[in-house]
């Protein structure tokens, strides 16, 4: 079965742009491809007349620092995430996402840019990337915007931006501290896994924090799969504003997230009940790894290649 006729490798945005245009609805974005092919093989995406692969446009194969921001082009792939030194030290739960997802090879062609455009509310990468309050560009027939990365989830699998109109060109987050040194600002990520069988997270989570004089200024967590889309748990943010960044107050942060997520049991992943400890065990060491690294300084990413 033929599940598309051209290919194409436009070397530009506006190129991209106009061959999606030409298509009318009957192309589709694709980078790695480690989803969406399989997806078509699998009979779940319908095929196209054509695919438009941007990974070769230069400016979306970089990563740069610009206006305060990091930026991370479409066509980098995981590989490129986890060994970039700007992202280890000021995006580091989003090195250990990327570091985890499928082996080697998947993440030596498998973006973080994809992952976002699949709107999976379990994808490793997506959660970092939302607790430490991305964006994502957008080119289109209107032209580039910049939207709040949480605005592009509708529900499983399914994203603001459709990729028959328009493409995600970059990503871009605030750095966790603006110098080398403790900065009060740090970042963590832990996933739970099935020890074998189906590769599927069965709770994966991501904080972004500050901390002054021991106590919190603001945190960021996200929690994934907990709900139709990548969770931000905002209760559990609030409560933690302007507490004592200690042992306590990290498990009293996981009992309120409790309250908030919406967790099931699955055939696929494990049940409710199990999911909740792990929320319950994983949450406070999470946020102490990254109070940790926000009193510290000091950043080692944790479990990058398992």
């Amino acid at each position: 079965m033929t599940y598309w006729k051209n290919y194409h490798l436009p070397t530009s945005i506006q190129e991209a742009v106009n061959l999606l245009t030409q298509y009318n609805g009957q192309a589709r974005i694709v980078g790695g491809g480690t989803d969406l092919i399989l997806e078509m093989q699998q009979g779940r995406q319908l095929p196209v007349e054509a695919l438009i692969d941007p990974t070769q446009i230069p400016e979306l194969n970089q990563i740069t620092k610009e206006e305060g921001y990091l930026v991370i082009g479409a066509g980098v792939t995981h590989t490129q995430i986890v060994a970039d030194k700007k992202i280890v030290r000021y995006g580091t739960c989003l090195v250990e996402s990327c570091g985890v997802i499928g082996g080697p090879q998947v993440r030596n062609v498998a973006t973080l840019a994809g992952n976002v455009a699949h709107a999976l509310p379990a994808g490793d990468g997506t959660i970092s990337l939302l607790a430490l309050d991305g964006e994502v560009q957008i080119a289109s027939d209107d032209g580039l915007r910049w939207t709040p990365l949480g605005g592009t989830f509708l529900g499983p699998g399914k994203s603001a931006i459709d990729p028959t109109r328009a493409l995600i060109t970059r990503l871009r987050f605030k750095p966790t501290g603006p110098n080398e040194g403790p900065s009060g600002e740090g970042s963590a990520f832990r996933r739970v896994m099935r020890p074998q069988g189906v590769a599927l997270p069965i709770i994966g989570m991501a904080v972004r924090l500050k901390v002054e004089n021991d106590a919190f200024v603001f945190a960021r967590i996200t929690i994934g799969p907990a709900g139709p889309t990548p969770f931000l748990a905002e209760k559990t943010m609030a409560y933690l504003t302007g507490k004592p960044a200690n042992k306590q107050t990290f498990s009293e942060a996981a009992e309120v997230a409790l309250a908030e997520v919406n967790l099931r049991s699955s055939r696929h992943r494990a049940t409710a009940e199990y999911r909740i400890e792990m929320i319950r065990t994983q949450l406070p060491k999470t946020l102490a790894q990254a109070v940790a690294r926000a009193k510290t300084g000091k950043v080692v990413p944790e479990g990058v290649g398992m």
